[in-house]
């Protein structure tokens, strides 16, 4: 690997841990950052209320829900970056336990991101995103 692929990569993985500390610290700004402005972000495998949608306005809808817990935690593990010139595919494994509002017993829930990245002269930005929630312990009606 070169010294450019090299730094690509970590570039892509700080991208990952300022998505994470965005929503744990409802910091959405934060969050915001790490996406292209006409970002698609798709949590359809988390909830059926709003399943695709565009950055910004994705960021409202996650104010509006992350930002009512009282504690929340994203760990990003086994990131897999395909690097293809200014583009990249990224395949990571989160973990995320949380304090619902109106629960007595933590919340737990784990699966994948897929991102596409893109080289942009801020640096590498999500054009794309898509979770894919694989399990939930203790979760909302909602969640499917």
């Amino acid at each position: 690997m070169d010294l450019q692929a090299l730094a690509d990569k970590l570039e892509i993985q700080e991208q990952l841990a300022r998505y994470a500390r965005g929503v744990d610290t409802n910091d959405f700004d934060l969050w915001k950052s790490v996406f292209t402005p006409e970002a698609v972000i798709d949590y359809t495998s988390t909830s059926t209320q709003l399943p695709v949608g565009k950055r910004d306005e994705m960021a409202t809808w996650l104010e509006q829900g992350l930002g009512q817990m009282p504690w929340k935690i994203h760990y990003i593990t086994n990131v897999e970056i395909d690097l293809d010139g200014d583009r990249a595919s990224v395949i990571a494994q989160f973990y995320n336990p949380m304090q619902l509002p109106g629960f007595a017993e933590p919340s737990y829930c784990g699966g994948y991101y897929f991102h596409d990245f893109v080289r942009t002269p801020d640096g590498w930005k999500s054009e794309k995103l898509a979770e894919k929630l694989v399990w939930f312990v203790n979760k909302p009606a909602d969640a499917s």
